[in-house]
């Protein structure tokens, strides 16, 4: 009777070890999917935290460019005292804008001199031209010129002219543009009042160099009447500038203006060499 109740209890405990060890993998189980599932939603938790930035990327693409006003302002003085006595001061500003569709350009400038006090220079002009551009290249445009030059006898010059142009170079440094329209002159020549219609040709060239913020550029323009060709004017500006700071720039400008039917007693060619110093801002 002993031995049957030690055996009936040796079964009891190897049953019972048979049933607890099975449990363990279960026990084991469930913790390691309750360990999945937290892992998870901390997973989900970082993908909804990315989420504002797409958006902030989406609305700086559609953010519109901005294509800002660039302006300076240019002087320059010459005077000397001795064997000679002279003063010239030179002053100009000027702005442009550029967009993808239009382009904007607008300046004024003067002279100013005397020799021996007696007065050499006293010169004001003004420009202001528009363009729209229908393609990467071909453009239309409306000009408008102001002039007056004491020493030359022009009391007053006005030209206005539309018409098209056409980049036949247009890279990231380098430019060249023709432009050609119909154009109507107003002046006041030596006390003479005289209105005119005109042909406009006219070119303009320009290139920046890489190093050291330099640039050079020409242009030309031609007026001839339409119904006197022996009376014309062409005015042509050839410059170079060299970069002293970001903001500061020494400049150097040839300027040719020929009348071919000037005022009386005076010459029909008027050219000047200026220097200055140039600031952008």
């Amino acid at each position: 009777m002993r031995k049957i109740k030690c055996l009936l209890a040796a079964i009891g405990l190897f049953s019972a070890g048979a049933l607890i060890a099975p449990a363990q993998p279960n026990v084991v189980t469930v913790t390691n999917v309750v360990t999945v599932l937290v892992t998870n939603v901390v997973t989900i938790t970082n993908v909804v935290a990315s989420l504002p930035a797409p958006a902030v990327t989406a609305i700086k693409t559609l953010a519109p460019a901005k294509y800002p006003w660039e302006s300076s302002a240019t002087a320059g003085l010459t005077l000397t005292r001795g064997n000679s006595d002279t003063l010239l001061f030179t002053a100009g500003v000027q702005t442009h804008r550029k967009t993808p569709a239009n382009e904007y350009s607008f300046g004024v400038d003067g002279a100013y001199g005397e020799n021996d006090s007696v007065k050499s220079q006293d010169l004001l002009h003004a420009f202001g031209q528009y363009n729209h551009l229908f393609s990467d290249r071909a453009f239309g445009y409306v000009r408008g010129d102001g002039l007056r030059d004491e020493i030359a006898d022009i009391n007053y010059r006005i030209s206005l002219s539309p018409g098209a142009g056409y980049y036949f170079l247009k890279a990231t440094n380098t430019t060249l543009a023709g432009e050609i329209g119909p154009g109507v002159v107003f002046q006041d020549l030596g006390g003479q009042e005289a209105t005119f219609s005109t042909l406009r040709l006219a070119e303009r060239y320009e290139h920046k160099f890489n190093h050291g913020g330099a640039r050079f550029w020409e242009s030309v323009e031609f007026l001839p009447q339409l119904d006197r060709l022996d009376n014309y004017l062409v005015n042509a500006e050839l410059g170079v500038e060299s970069a002293l700071s970001k903001r500061l720039s020494l400049q150097v400008v040839l300027n040719d203006a020929y009348d071919s039917r000037p005022a009386a007693s005076h010459l029909k060619n008027d050219v000047k060499l200026v220097s200055g110093i140039k600031y952008k801002f």
